[in-house]
């Protein structure tokens, strides 16, 4: 993969961990969708629907089926938000908070399977590193550059 973009081998990195994650979610009849959606919801107060979708990078339909089949499935509950009767919290059932730790210990697996197997090193300038691609794309400086080059 040496003489891939940096884009290829983020994707393909990624398409891995989330095959991965997919198939221990469906140990538990879940998706890895699902399980993250648990782990981003407040296992005590509730998360408000709205924070959700920004938390998790979701567009609002995805987010939307999502917290269907989730409710569907016994995982969540929604209640009317008692500081504003206008919006909804998502509150996990006791089922969703057995999902929810079930989720977190996948999770916490593989950040301990890379941490043993990778240099600390080498991990830090990893996580430095995407810190900073992410900074630059939330900045979205990224084809600014490219137009100033092209002038």
């Amino acid at each position: 993969m040496r003489d891939k973009t940096i884009d290829y081998i983020l994707r393909a990195t990624w398409m891995s961990i989330s095959k991965m994650y997919n198939e221990q979610a469906a140990v538990k009849g879940s998706t890895m969708a699902t399980g993250f959606a648990l782990i981003s919801i407040d296992p005590i107060e509730g998360t408000p629907s709205t924070a959700l979708g920004p938390k998790m990078g979701m567009e609002a339909t995805s987010l939307s089926r999502t917290l269907k089949t989730m409710e569907e499935k016994g995982l969540i509950s929604r209640r009317k938000n008692p500081e504003d009767g206008r919006s909804v919290l998502i509150h996990l059932t006791d089922f969703g908070k057995e999902m929810r730790d079930f989720s977190k210990s996948v999770v916490k697996s593989f950040d301990t399977v890379v941490k043993e197997n990778i240099e600390p090193e080498k991990l830090n300038t990893f996580l430095e590193v995407a810190y900073q691609i992410n900074d630059l794309v939330g900045q979205k400086n990224i084809f600014k550059q490219e137009a100033i080059a092209d002038k």
